[in-house]
This record gives structure tokens, sequence and C-alpha cells, in this order.
């Protein structure tokens, strides 16, 4: 004996909704949108009040060591496993440089260290709400695959297979402009550009097949020739290490301070009408 139900035509939009919140609720799959109370591992701090800085400094720090270790599982679900960090692709192009003509595409990366960052300082501007933020990385690798075509240090390089970049105690000097904008009531920071200076104070590399794998013995000893005048090499990779730290580090805050409210961090932050005026 079979049951059949017949259902209005009328009604299909509300079943098919009521079937997808079902699904939803039962797999856990709706997307998680913000947090709507402050985590026990933020710290809040008012920037009109004696020694910001230094609260400021120390909240961030917490925040980071926090998402960074994996544990906060809305984080994990919306951007993924942050240490290793994996990015699909990165194009770089530089020209008229004296150190290094060059173009690169890299694909498949993997970046690690990030859950080691120390926050040495953090500040934020009372005009416009941006962010100096300076950072210590005592280890940063990036793994992946590389195509190159160019120049560097007068050698010609031209080579594409795996690549390793290893750099040892990375100072990060960062500055993020920021837009405030309101959603459900409260104030959020929308991360419009990131902008880093770095230094470190050792680097080794490897880059398997450059010139086009034809000489093993050529790759091995300009490989050793980079990693012995590690200075040079890294002040002509600059560029490219500075624009794939810039990419990372507005990939992910980007993400990260939208599922924050910006008054969990500043909790005397102005909204986005008083700041700007009626939009």
């Amino acid at each position: 004996m079979e049951l059949v139900i017949l259902v209005s035509r009328k009604l299909w939009p509300s079943m098919l909704l009521l079937l997808f919140l079902t699904v939803g609720f039962i797999n856990g799959s709706l997307a998680f949108d913000y947090f709507k109370e402050k985590p026990s591992y933020i710290k809040s701090c008012k920037i009109y009040e004696p020694e910001f800085t230094k609260c400021s400094t120390q909240s961030i720090q917490r925040f980071l060591q926090e998402v960074f270790s994996g544990k906060v599982t809305e984080v994990t679900d919306a951007v993924g496993k942050l240490d290793p960090l994996h990015l699909d692709e990165i194009n770089f192009k530089q020209d008229n440089n004296d150190a290094a003509t060059l173009r690169a595409h890299l694909t498949n990366l993997m970046i690690s260290g990030l859950s080691n960052i120390q926050v040495t300082e953090s500040r934020v501007s009372k005009k416009d709400f941006s962010w100096l933020t300076k950072l210590f990385c005592p280890k940063f690798k990036i793994e992946g695959h590389y195509k190159m075509d160019g120049r560097v240090l007068l050698l010609p390089l031209r080579g594409e297979g795996q690549m390793l970049i290893d750099i040892d105690a990375m100072n990060i000097t960062m500055r993020t402009k920021t837009r405030l904008i309101e959603k459900g009531g409260f104030t959020f920071y929308n991360v419009t550009d990131v902008k880093v200076d770095l230094d470190a104070m050792k680097m080794n590399s490897q880059f398997d097949n450059l010139f086009g794998g034809n000489n093993e013995e050529i790759n091995r000893s300009t490989n050793e020739s980079f990693n012995k005048n590690w200075r040079d090499f890294f002040e002509a990779l600059r560029p490219l290490i500075t624009d794939t730290v810039d990419k990372i580090m507005f990939r992910l805050l980007a993400k990260l301070f939208l599922m924050y409210p910006a008054s969990f961090f500043v909790e005397d932050i102005p909204t986005p009408q008083k700041l700007y005026g009626k939009v």
C-alpha cells in the first residue's frame, strides 16, 4: 500500500524553505555570521582612557593566540585552518629594480608560523580607527610551487618547481585601514587595506629546478650562494615576500573582523553615524 501526499503548487516555496532549514539545523551547516556576545578571550579597552595602547596590545595578543590555536570552531569553520594556512595562488610582478626584475606565479602555498606571532604594539587611531600593529614572528615559512622568470642579483632566473622560504625572527610593521560599518546593531571594522614592512634576522631558501633543471650542480651551487648571501637575496625578494604577507594578512583580517564586533575590542568606539555623519 502506497501513501501519496499531494501538495498544492502554492505551498511549494514554503515547503522547500522549511526543508532547507530543517536539513541545515540537523547538519549544523547554517553559516555562522558573527559573535553576538563577547568571548571570554577578548579583553576590552577604552581608547579615550590612559594606557589604551598597552591594553590593546595585550588584548590583540590574547585574541590572536586563541584564534590561531584552532580552538575557535566558528573561525576555523569560516576561514579554515590558520597554521599552516593554505593559499591557492599569488601572482607577482616586479620591474626596474636594481636587485631583481621578476615575474612569479606561486601556487598551492602553505604558510606556517603564524600561531607563534607576538604582538609587540597595537595602536588605534582616534581619527579614523585605522591600526598600526607591530608583530614579531620567530619562524615564518612559505612552501609551495613556484614559476619564475627574471633576474635576481644579476643572475638570470627561470625555473618551475617546489620552493621553500624559511625566515627567522621576522619583524612586521602592519598598517591597516578600516571603515566602520554597522550590522545588527553592532559596529564592525571593515578592513579595506593592509600594508606591511618586514625585516628578518636570517633567511634560508631552496628553489628546485632553477634554470630549467638542466644542471643539478648549478642548481645546488646557486641555492648555496643565495643562502650564503642571504641578506642580499632577502633584499632582492623583499617585495615578493612583502606582497605575500600583505595578501595573507588582508585575507585573514578582513574575514576575522567581520565576525567580531569592534566594540568587543574598543569598548567606546563610535558608531559609523557618529564618526562619519549621516550616510
